[in-house]
């Protein structure tokens, strides 16, 4: 990140912020999608945190943090809106019908719908970790400054929600071989 930028945003410039956030957003999107599990609601978290952002800007004290200080804001958001109860909605990807090749096969399908499911039900705080450590590709050390919790934390919630992610994938591959016929 261009430390000058930074500074030119913490001062007011609104060109300079608006460069910071075309630099930023889409990671900050995908990691928000990720964690929510919801394009349209990591859309509105992504918003409401660059906004929290552009208005705690002057207040950050050292502009070479600046990603991570934005990725903190975003996860925080992420917690806040986040729904407790609700019923997670299904995402629909079109697949194209007149495909070369099929690949992407009914096995993949599957395997990417089990885990997808074993996903959405990580608790968020583990989802983060999972997230900013795996698809960031952030260090643990990183993660728990970014998140403001210990080192020992985020180690333990990336634990959890691997530990987690495996026993459903392998309840789901047991249970895909009892229904052919097979010894689990």
């Amino acid at each position: 990140m261009d430390r000058d930028l930074v500074e030119r945003a913490r001062s007011g410039d609104q060109e300079a912020f608006a460069d910071l956030v075309h630099q930023v957003s889409d990671v900050l999107f995908r990691v928000a999608r990720r964690i929510l599990r919801d394009p349209g609601l990591a859309e509105d978290v992504l918003q409401n945190a660059l906004v929290t952002i552009w208005r705690k800007l002057p207040h950050l004290r050292e502009p070479d943090r600046f990603e991570a200080w934005a990725f903190r804001i975003l996860v925080h958001a992420c917690y806040a809106d986040a729904p407790r109860n609700r019923r997670w909605a299904a995402t629909v990807r079109v697949l194209p019908i007149d495909r070369a090749d099929e690949a992407d096969d009914y096995r993949s399908i599957s395997d990417r719908d089990e885990l997808e499911r074993a996903f959405r039900g990580l608790p968020l705080d583990q989802r983060a970790v999972f997230i900013l450590h795996h698809h960031v590709g952030l260090p643990l050390v990183t993660v728990a400054e970014t998140l403001g919790i210990p080192d020992g934390t985020a180690r333990s919630r990336l634990h959890y929600a691997t530990r987690a992610l495996r026993t459903a994938f392998e309840a789901s591959q047991a249970q895909i071989k009892v229904q052919e016929g097979r010894p689990a």
